[in-house]
C-alpha cells in the first residue's frame, strides 16, 4: 500500500518560503495514501498560476494546462477513464475569473471529480494585482486606490449551480484539510473545494493570522447538518463566506456518469479497438 512518501517527486516546489500551497501538496498526498491509492491510479491537472506547478509536484499522472482551462481537462479525462481519481487544482484567478464559466458547468454537470481552489485572493504569479476573490478597498498594483469590485462568493455560487459537495479549508489547519479532500475524492459527483491559501509575499492583508482570527469551523456550530443546502447557504452568508469544513453535501444525485445512457463502467483504455464486422455492417446499414 502506498504511503505519503510515494506521492513525493523529486521535483522541489519553488513556492515562496510559507505559501499556503505546501500545506494543501502535502494534504492532498497524505489523503490519497490514506485512502489506499497508489500513484498510478491518481491524476492532478492543474492551470496556470502559482498554484498551477501543482500537479508536477506530486507522483502521479499530471498535465499542466492552460489559465482557466483546467476543468475542460478534468472532465474529459474522466469520460476517457472512470476508474482514475481525478483531481483538478487551479487559483481564484484561475477558477473565478477567466474559468469561472467552465467551473459552474462543472458544477451542475457534477461529474465525479475533485476541485482544489487555492484562494489567496490575489494574482500571485504576476507580482499582485486585485482578484475576482480581492476585498473592496483592495489595493493592488492593478488597484492602487483600492478595488471598487465586490469579491465573488464562489461557495453560494455553488450552491445555487446545484452542486452536491461543497467545502473549505485552512491551509494552516491541515488535518481538516485532509479529511476534507478525502471526503471530496469518495464523493460520487463533484467536489468543490474552497481552499485559504495564504499569499506571504504580496497580499499582506489576507494572513495566516487574520484567516485563524476569522474562520468559523462547521463544527463549533451547534447543531450543524452539512445535508441541509438551505441552512448552508443561509450560514454561509451569516459568516461571510468564512465557514470551514464540509458545507454541504448530497450523496442522492447521480454523477453525470451515470446518467449517459449506454455508458460503459470498463473506461476506453480497457476495450477492445477491433470492430466485429456484424458491427461493422450494421453501422454501414444506418447510412445505406
Amino acid at each position: 500500500m502506498a504511503t505519503f512518501k510515494d506521492f513525493r517527486n523529486d521535483v522541489a516546489p519553488n513556492w515562496c518560503p510559507g505559501c499556503g500551497d505546501f500545506a494543501v501538496l502535502a494534504a492532498m498526498q497524505r489523503a490519497l495514501a490514506n485512502l489506499g491509492y497508489e500513484p498510478e491510479q491518481v491524476a492532478v491537472l492543474s492551470g496556470i498560476g502559482c498554484s498551477g506547478r501543482i500537479s508536477g509536484y506530486i507522483h502521479a499522472y499530471g498535465f499542466h494546462g492552460v489559465h482557466g482551462r483546467v476543468l475542460p481537462l478534468a472532465q474529459g479525462l474522466k469520460m476517457a477513464n472512470r476508474d482514475l481519481v481525478v483531481i483538478a487544482a487551479g487559483g481564484d484567478g484561475d477558477g473565478y475569473a477567466i474559468g469561472l464559466n467552465h467551473t459552474i458547468h462543472a458544477i451542475r454537470r457534477n461529474i465525479d471529480i475533485t476541485y482544489l481552489v487555492m484562494d489567496n485572493q490575489i494574482y500571485g504569479l504576476t507580482k499582485g494585482q486585485t482578484s475576482p476573490r480581492s476585498a473592496v478597498g483592495f489595493q493592488t498594483k492593478s488597484t492602487p486606490k483600492g478595488s471598487i469590485e465586490a469579491p465573488i462568493a464562489p461557495l453560494q455560487m455553488a450552491l445555487a449551480a446545484g452542486a452536491t459537495f461543497v467545502a473549505q479549508g485552512f491551509s494552516s489547519d491541515i488535518n481538516q484539510l485532509v479529511n476534507i479532500i478525502e471526503e471530496g475524492i469518495r464523493h460520487p459527483g463533484f467536489a468543490m473545494i474552497n481552499i485559504f491559501s495564504p499569499c506571504v509575499t504580496f497580499n499582506k492583508i489576507n494572513t495566516y493570522d487574520w484567516f485563524k482570527q476569522n474562520v468559523v469551523p462547521t463544527d463549533t456550530i451547534e447543531g450543524y447538518d452539512r445535508h441541509d443546502r438551505n441552512k448552508a447557504m443561509q450560514t454561509l452568508m451569516e459568516t461571510d463566506g468564512m465557514l470551514t469544513g464540509i458545507i454541504y453535501q448530497d450523496q442522492e444525485t447521480p454523477s453525470y456518469q451515470d446518467r449517459i445512457p449506454g455508458f460503459r463502467k470498463e473506461p476506453l483504455v480497457k476495450q477492445p479497438l477491433k470492430l466485429e464486422r456484424e458491427a461493422f455492417v450494421e453501422l454501414l446499414e444506418e447510412f445505406a
